[in-house]
C-alpha cells in the first residue's frame, strides 16, 4: 500500500495542480478508536472503533449535509471504512489513504518514544524507526497524498469529493493541497470524526472549514 517514494517535496516539488473548479475537498478523520484515545500511534494496526467512535461516524451526516459528492474515497484500514459506512458513504478505497507506517513506534504514545530517544520527538520532524513494519518518511507520506490529490481534484469541477481517512495522512495531505511543506501538517490538528473542508478562492487553495465535530449531546 504504501509508496517507495524518496522525493522531497519542496520548491522542486510543487503541489498538485488545481484545476478551475468549484467543488470542495471534505476530508472526514474516523471516529475514535481505543488506541486514539489514549495516544497511541495507530499506523497499520486494524484497531476497531469504540462505541463513542461509532456514535460520532453516525452522526457525521449533520456536518456533511449541505454536500454534492460526486467521488468519495476511503482509506483500507477498517477504522475508516466502518465510519464512511457509518456515515451513510458510499466509499471507494484507495490505498494510498492508509495511515503512516509508523514501523517501530506502532502502538507508543509520543511520550514513550520521548523518553525512548531522548529527545523532544515529533513524527514530522523526526520520522520513524523501522520495527515490524519498514515505517515511512514525511516524503513519502506526502507523496502518497499528492498522488491522491492529483487524481482527485479534476473531480472537482462541478462536484465536491470526500476523503475517509487517518489524522497524520490527513494533516499532510491538507499541506500539500495548500502549497505548503508537508511538515506544516504539525500544526493543524484533527480530532476524531472531524469534517474539515478545503476549496479555492480566487485560485488560491484555502481552509474553509477545520476540525468541525458534532457537539456531544447530539452523538448519542
Amino acid at each position: 500500500m504504501a509508496s517507495d517514494a524518496t522525493a522531497s517535496p519542496g520548491p522542486d516539488r510543487p503541489g498538485p495542480q488545481h484545476p478551475s473548479a468549484h467543488g470542495r475537498l471534505v476530508l472526514v478523520r474516523h471516529g475514535q478508536t481505543l488506541w486514539a484515545a489514549t495516544g497511541r500511534h495507530t499506523g497499520r494496526t486494524d484497531v476497531p472503533l469504540t462505541a463513542a467512535g461509532e456514535a460520532s461516524a453516525r452522526a457525521l451526516p449533520i456536518l456533511l449535509e449541505g454536500f454534492t459528492l460526486g467521488e468519495v474515497r476511503t482509506s483500507p484500514l477498517a477504522r475508516a471504512r466502518e465510519t464512511a459506512r457509518l456515515a451513510g458513504l458510499t466509499a471507494v478505497v484507495d490505498d494510498r489513504l492508509a495511515e503512516w507506517d509508523y514501523g517501530g513506534y506502532e502502538g507508543l504514545t509520543a511520550a514513550q518514544i520521548r523518553h525512548r530517544t531522548g529527545t523532544a520527538w515529533s513524527v514530522f520532524r523526526d520520522g520513524v524507526v523501522p520495527g515490524a513494519t519498514p515505517g515511512e518518511t514525511l516524503a513519502q507520506v506526502a507523496d502518497r497524498a499528492r498522488r491522491v490529490l492529483d487524481d482527485v481534484l479534476p473531480a472537482l469541477d462541478g462536484a465536491d469529493v470526500a476523503l475517509v481517512a487517518h489524522g497524520h495522512l490527513l494533516r499532510v495531505l491538507a499541506a500539500v493541497y495548500l502549497g505548503l511543506d508537508p511538515q506544516a501538517g504539525e500544526l493543524l490538528l484533527l480530532d476524531p470524526a472531524s469534517v474539515s473542508v478545503l476549496e479555492e478562492d480566487r485560485d488560491q487553495p484555502a481552509i474553509r472549514r477545520w476540525n468541525e465535530v458534532v457537539p456531544r449531546g447530539l452523538t448519542s
